[in-house]
């Protein structure tokens, strides 16, 4: 998947917010990961606002549909 278009469907997600949009957008997030790496993932969360609407934050890394951190526990 493109920067572009992981772009373009996180902003949709954002836009509904909600929890079903947020595990699409932590999926979203997971495959950019693995594609582009982390600095692609926390320059996605602060430029579609992220942060805002679902409480991801940069350096939050995403693993399906986990988002997993050394300082708290994965959350489904």
């Amino acid at each position: 998947m493109t920067l572009d278009k992981a772009k373009e469907l996180l902003l949709v997600q954002a836009g509904f917010g909600g929890f079903y949009n947020g595990n699409s957008a932590k999926l979203i997030l997971s495959e950019v990961d693995r594609e582009h790496g982390q600095a692609a993932v926390d320059r996605l969360i602060r430029e579609c606002g992220l942060d805002k609407v679902f409480g991801f934050r940069p350096g939050d890394r995403f693993e399906g549909g986990l988002v997993v951190n050394k300082d708290k526990p994965a959350t489904p």
